[in-house]
């Protein structure tokens, strides 16, 4: 999509990343981890404690597959 945006190939070999500062578009998943960060932080701060414990889980399982280790 951001190669179609600025009209550029494969072939030109240019990198995702210099497309990316040229259009000033974010890397959409990038972007997707951290908004998941910030729902579990939001998630973490309720003072009625409803499902702190499974989406911390689901957020730092998310994170760690999607980071670290391949997924299982």
């Amino acid at each position: 999509m951001d190669r179609a945006m600025f009209g550029v190939s494969l072939r030109d070999q240019i990198r995702n990343e210099e497309i990316r500062r040229r259009t000033r578009v974010t890397d959409t998943a990038q972007r997707v981890v951290k908004l998941k960060w910030e729902w579990a932080g939001h998630i973490a701060r309720r003072t009625d404690k409803r499902g702190v414990g499974m989406a911390t889980a689901q957020v730092n399982a998310a994170f760690t597959c999607a980071v670290a280790t391949p997924c299982r």
